[in-house]
């Protein structure tokens, strides 16, 4: 999320209780996760596992719970609980902010757009032009849509992330405040939810094509002229290049990348990142042709024992 102002290093250290450490006339200009941040931009690390990879990423602030030595360039904001001062700025930047309509007055629809009894479109939403939004379609704030774009009925764009940090008195919510993009020409069925980046953008390319029933996490990147079928789940932080085919039931694990023009037949499953340009299948999903050679041997396991007696 960038910031409609940027904001100096000290501003940020006042609001969170915070002391600065490192180059101290740091201007902030955004806040995101690791893995999405960019220079300006402020992230949070709380466990020593991850303090080198806060530090070495593009990020030019840091929110850590311990003094370091900080690398030069960059500024660092010392906390107790880089977690908690970290919801707090989402919270402040990005207050959940009530409608009053079932179309808000801050949504901008683009001409020839037509939107259906019972959707609701929430604050500051962008839709394009010669869209066409279904009954009971519910779009959170800050989406933005492209043009020709087609969303069936039930269907949910922007919830919030799923993404809890585990303490010993419960599980303690890392607010959302980043958005869900979706290009030109795309359609989503019906009953599918798209969840908004953490503090990014959760993104589906152009002309890209879901079925019913599909789960897209956090911050996951969709590229162009991808066919998503019913009943997929793509965790979050992932990134599916173009071209990209998942027929049904699939089930893509977070952080991993599903390169460019492959293809991962209904049912498969896959923990690991798949190279492109090949087609996919089983759990754990392996090149197609090598897993059927292994349930064709399989098949033929007791036969052969039988011969052995």
């Amino acid at each position: 999320m960038k910031f409609k102002t940027p904001l100096a290093l000290a501003e940020v250290a006042e609001m969170i209780h915070a002391e600065m450490a490192g180059n101290t006339q740091m201007v902030v200009t955004g806040m995101n996760e690791i893995h999405m941040v960019e220079a300006g931009d402020l992230t949070f690390v709380d466990h020593p596992k991850y303090y080198d990879k806060a530090l070495k990423s593009a990020a030019t602030t840091i929110i850590i719970n311990k003094s370091v030595e900080c690398p030069e360039g960059k500024a660092l904001l010392i906390c107790e609980k880089p977690f908690d001062a970290y919801v707090s700025l989402a919270i402040r930047f990005r207050p959940f902010e009530r409608s009053s309509a079932a179309i808000s007055p801050s949504a901008v629809i683009g001409e020839g757009t037509v939107i259906q009894p019972g959707a609701f479109i929430g604050n500051h939403v962008t839709i394009g032009r010669n869209c066409l939004i279904h009954a009971n379609v519910s779009i959170y704030d800050h989406t933005r849509i492209g043009d020709n774009a087609i969303i069936h009925s039930g269907t949910v764009i922007g919830a919030d992330a799923y993404y809890f940090q585990r303490r010993p008195e419960g599980y303690k919510k890392l607010e959302s405040c980043g958005r869900v993009i979706i290009g030109d020409r795309v359609e989503i069925g019906a009953l599918c939810t798209i969840d908004k980046g953490v503090s990014g953008d959760t993104t589906i390319g152009d002309g890209t094509k879901f079925d019913n029933h599909v789960q897209v996490g956090h911050d996951t990147r969709i590229g162009k002229n991808c066919l998503i079928g019913a009943f997929c789940a793509i965790a979050g932080v992932t990134r599916i290049e173009d071209d990209v085919i998942l027929w049904a039931s699939v089930l893509v694990n977070k952080d991993l990348v599903i390169g460019k023009g492959a293809v991962i037949l209904a049912g498969s499953g896959t923990d690991r990142s798949l190279e492109g340009g090949k087609t996919y299948w089983g759990i754990p999903a392996d090149e197609a042709r090598k897993k059927w050679r292994e349930v064709a041997a399989l098949k033929a396991l007791p036969d052969i024992l039988a011969k052995l007696k």
